[in-house]
């Protein structure tokens, strides 16, 4: 691509995107899980900050030695000394506020010092089809109280009626009840009582199921969760208050769960007096049975009022005091709850976070853009960009393996969510995880490791580097969009996305508590912090409060747009009802949109417009499967740069049209590629022809024959581990690493001795060249075809990088090649599920591999 001279203008904008501080690094999780020692803290922290990774979290894990109890002085001493060491190489920590998750429990110590703390519920006792008179005697376990008992007559559709709801008395523990009108009717108890929810602990027997699993705490109690902060946050402080706001920059609290895991089934969240605060919120004792039985169209309404109940009473009891306390010692909370679109309970988050968990979302048949979890990115990034947070957060990659083998996860997945985080406004990324030790049962404990143990640690500065710079570029930045997509506090409506998404219209989600609480509304604008909407998208109006209605329609008659997926009434007068099918050319903002992209296969194109440092940057990725091509136009006039964030490449952008409000050209964006285009408007553009694709004048196949040599073996060590792929690992040792010569390139599954091996076996062949690229004014690219993983290439000793997904392509490897004889080398490393999960996933160089020669214009 033409270079053209960079303007000086640009030079400390274009070096802050090159080489971002160590402000911008992941924080991965660091799993403590095994015995610790002093001196392997400090290696394994000095190694990550080699590898460009400038802090982590510290998460106890299961594994970790029943020699250093949690929260101990033992305990302590780990903790200090690793954060000491990042102290003293400029690292920042984050402390975790729990052993293993969810949060709230420290470890089952709050049950412990007061049993009174753990977790609460209510359960419905149903006794059906009575029609006559009732004695039923009842018994009340240890902490259990009765809540409420109550007869409903059921309707012929088997729906209960509300209005017939007869409040009951419990006489010497009987239940008594005489029918006072004909029907079929059903008593109800309601009983307060234990959740027996459970956690994951870290020590033997601690994981869920197993008869030690600690108990969960109650999370609606404020006296319980005062126990929690007592346990856990007062005693890293105790120890580590010099390095609080400093080195230590957060506490992060992970998915707090009120009923605990494994909890009884057919329970709902409850607490001590909770009925009364319920009442706050429409939820009266009559309306109990609906939370668990069909009553007609009230249900969804009283369903709702509980909802809010216990979002609120969270929030208060749980989330604010923690914010509070980290407020109070100069650091942020951070985490995130239990679902991910909860963007109400981020309310109080200094540093709002989601989590990427369990393959929720992955590429491919638009995963990434329907579901409840494909809102979680714009979850944590709307919530930060509304109230004024600088950064958010996203727990990343956790057992988001492929199929039914933990250690398969390849880079090629890694960068798709990479790009769907970035893209949607996320600016720290949380690896999960670096595990401190893969002994044993650990490495098949919520794996893989995508750090110190994965195959490409020894190129982990590229990946560091990418998150960097994607990090600095969303930082302190906010995105162009004028189009906001109205949501509830628990639900953030995912349908209303889609066709944004896949015509490139950007969009946030606005919380309708914001609406009334920090929006100004005026002259049909909704202004918030730096956003400014035009236009607001109701999927399911009837769901939102009168006086958002209200709202919106003083928005409207200002000049504003309201745009109703559903129809109703009640928004007639001053909203457009649009039709699934005309919803994008309802958008006003659809012509005005500030880049438009043309081309087949756009549909899979994401866009973010942000502004920064006075600079508007066009983020472009694909999460397609396929290279784009295409026209883009953008609704701007100015000197363009074309940025690729993940080689740190920097090159001016001519653009072939261009008038007083825009500017086009032509674009290609490959598969797991994203693109950066920069506009400053203060320069003119660099007119004149976009390069074009290059004229290919021939195709050299490299066919071989090839000699392979296996140059390292990871052998799998898991006790269950088939015999038969014991065998063969271990005549690998002997046999494979041996050279051999290859007439064809083929899955090294199939080789003899190399079934179940992890490694990296090297392949070499040689090949003449006639042509001198110099004059003949032609550029060489090479392109290995199928590889599977991870590739290194080399050209007559010349190193030519290092590839993780597909395209495995070298662009212009002219400079290497010699007229005569070449040797080319590829170093090709597969997956570690073959050894570490006895898989047999394809492996190794498939090609195939040519040569392809372009015209040099």
């Amino acid at each position: 691509m033409h270079n053209g001279n960079k303007p000086a203008l640009l030079h400390e904008f274009r070096q802050q995107f090159v080489d971002p501080g160590d402000e911008y690094s992941p924080l991965p999780f660091w799993f403590w899980n095994d015995q610790l020692h002093h001196d392997e803290i400090v290696r394994q922290l000095r190694d990550f900050y080699d590898k460009g990774v400038a802090g982590c979290i510290i998460h106890p894990r299961l594994g970790l030695s029943e020699s250093i109890p949690y929260l101990s002085d033992i305990y302590m001493d780990y903790v200090e000394t690793a954060v000491r060491e990042a102290a003293r190489l400029g690292m920042k920590v984050m402390l975790y506020d729990e052993a293993m998750y969810p949060s709230g429990a420290a470890n089952g110590k709050v049950v412990e010092a007061n049993p009174a703390y753990a977790s609460r519920a209510l359960a419905m006792k149903q006794w059906s089809g009575i029609d006559s008179r009732l004695e039923q005697p009842i018994v009340l376990e240890d902490g259990e109280t009765a809540v409420s008992a109550q007869a409903v007559r059921h309707r012929p559709d088997g729906t209960i009626d509300l209005a017939t709801v007869v409040k009951l008395a419990v006489e010497r523990n009987t239940l008594v009840f005489e029918p006072p009108a004909p029907g079929e009717w059903s008593v109800l108890l309601f009983v307060e009582t234990w959740s027996f929810g459970k956690i994951r602990g870290v020590y033997e027997e601690q994981d869920d199921g197993e008869s030690l699993a600690p108990r969960s705490a109650d999370l609606l109690n404020p006296d319980a969760t005062a126990m929690f902060i007592q346990l856990t946050h007062e005693a890293y402080y105790r120890r580590l208050h010099p390095y609080f706001g400093d080195t230590i920059i957060a506490m992060f609290t992970d998915e707090p769960n009120i009923l605990g895991r494994g909890a009884r089934p057919n329970l709902r969240p409850w607490t001590y007096g909770f009925l009364a605060y319920a009442a706050g919120f429409g939820v009266q004792e009559h309306d109990l049975a609906a939370l668990w039985l069909e009553a007609g169209e009230c249900t969804a309404a009283i369903r709702a009022s509980y909802q809010a109940a216990i979002q609120e009473r969270m929030l208060q009891c749980y989330y604010r005091p923690l914010s509070d306390w980290c407020a109070a010692h100069r650091i942020q909370l951070t985490g995130h709850p239990g679902h991910s679109d909860e963007i109400g309970l981020l309310d109080v988050f200094q540093l709002p976070g989601q989590d990427i968990v369990w393959r929720y979302i992955e590429p491919g048949d638009n995963k990434g853009i329907t579901g409840t979890h494909s809102t979680m990115g714009k979850c944590s990034s709307d919530a930060a960009r509304h109230r004024g947070r600088r950064r958010n957060m996203n727990e990343c990659f956790g057992a988001c393996y492929r199929g039914p083998h933990g250690w398969n996860l390849p880079a090629d997945d890694i960068k798709w969510y990479m790009d769907w985080l970035f893209v949607r406004g996320v600016n720290l990324l949380v690896p999960h995880a670096f595990y401190y030790s893969l002994a044993d049962f650990r490495k098949h404990e919520r794996p893989p490791d995508v750090g110190p143990n994965s195959i490409w640690w020894s190129h982990y500065k590229l990946f560091s580097g990418y998150m960097r710079r994607m990090s600095w570029l969303m930082t302190d930045s906010f995105n162009v969009t004028s189009v906001a997509v109205l949501c509830e506090a628990e639900r953030l409506p995912w349908e209303a996305a889609v066709p944004l998404y896949e015509h490139q219209i950007e969009f946030n989600y606005l919380e309708e508590q914001l609406l009334h609480r920090d929006c100004r509304i005026e002259d049909g604008t909704i202004r918030i912090e730096r956003q400014c909407y035009t236009t607001v998208i109701l999927d399911q109006p009837h769901r939102f409060r009168p006086e958002t209605r209200d709202a919106l329609e003083r928005f409207a008659r200002g000049g504003g747009t309201v745009l109703v997926l559903e129809q109703s009434g009640t928004y007639a007068a001053f909203a457009h009802w649009v039709r699934p099918e005309e919803r994008i050319e309802q958008l006003k903002c659809f012509a005005a949109r500030p880049i438009r992209l043309e081309g087949e296969g756009s549909a899979a194109m994401r866009v973010s417009v942000i502004r920064k440092s006075d600079k508007t940057c066009y983020v472009l990725v694909n999460e397609g499967e396929a290279r784009w091509e295409g026209r883009v136009t953008l609704r701007q006039r100015g000197y363009v740069e074309r940025w690729e964030p993940w080689h740190a490449e920097t090159v001016a952008q001519p653009v072939e049209r261009s008038d007083a409000t825009m500017m086009s050209f032509t674009a290609s964006v490959e598969r797991r590629q994203a693109i950066v285009y920069v506009v400053d408007e203060s320069l003119p553009p660099q007119e004149g022809p976009t390069e074009a694709a290059p004229r290919l004048l021939e195709t050299i196949p490299l066919s071989g024959p090839w000699i392979r040599h296996l140059v390292a073996r990871t052998m799998p060590d898991q006790p269950d581990a088939e015999a038969s792929g014991q065998a063969e690992v271990a005549a690998a040792s002997v046999e494979a690493e041996q050279p051999a010569v290859l007439q064809a390139l083929s899955d090294w599954m199939t080789w003899p001795h190399m079934a179940h091996l992890s490694g990296t076996v090297l392949y070499e062949t040689v090949f003449d060249w006639n042509v001198d690229p110099a004059v003949d004014h032609s550029t060489v690219h090479l392109d290995l075809g199928t590889v599977e993983e991870m590739a290194e290439a080399e050209l007559n000793g010349v190193p030519l990088g290092v590839r993780f997904w597909q395209p495995y392509a070298f662009h212009d490897i002219s400079a290497a090649l010699r007229t005569g004889s070449n040797t080319l080398r590829v170093r090709v490393t597969n997956s570690l599920a073959n050894g570490y999960d006895n898989a047999l996933l394809p492996s190794g160089l498939l090609g195939p591999v040519v040569l392809q020669r372009y015209e040099n214009r």
